[in-house]
């Protein structure tokens, strides 16, 4: 079975402590992950593990697979000052 996660860029997004009113960042948001044979296998189990995306505004979804299981949590303060 494959591992794949879904993304749109319908909606908006704002970065932490942001004071704006109009969204600051321009992106993608995850929408969730699943695993199938194929990436509408994928999208269906996830949405019966995850019935509430059902009641989403979002429509255009984009599957992506993960040709790796691993996570790796990383944090960009440790990249800021070696980019500067």
């Amino acid at each position: 079975m494959k591992s794949y996660i879904f993304i749109t860029n319908e909606g908006f997004t704002f970065q932490p402590n942001s004071e704006s009113q109009e969204p600051d960042i321009e992106n993608c948001q995850v929408v969730g992950f699943g695993k199938g044979n194929t990436v509408q296998e994928a999208l269906k189990n996830m949405l019966m593990s995850n019935e509430y995306l059902i009641e989403t505004n979002f429509d255009e979804i984009i599957g992506l697979e993960l040709k790796h299981d691993v996570e790796e949590y990383l944090s960009l303060t440790d990249y800021k000052s070696t980019m500067t």
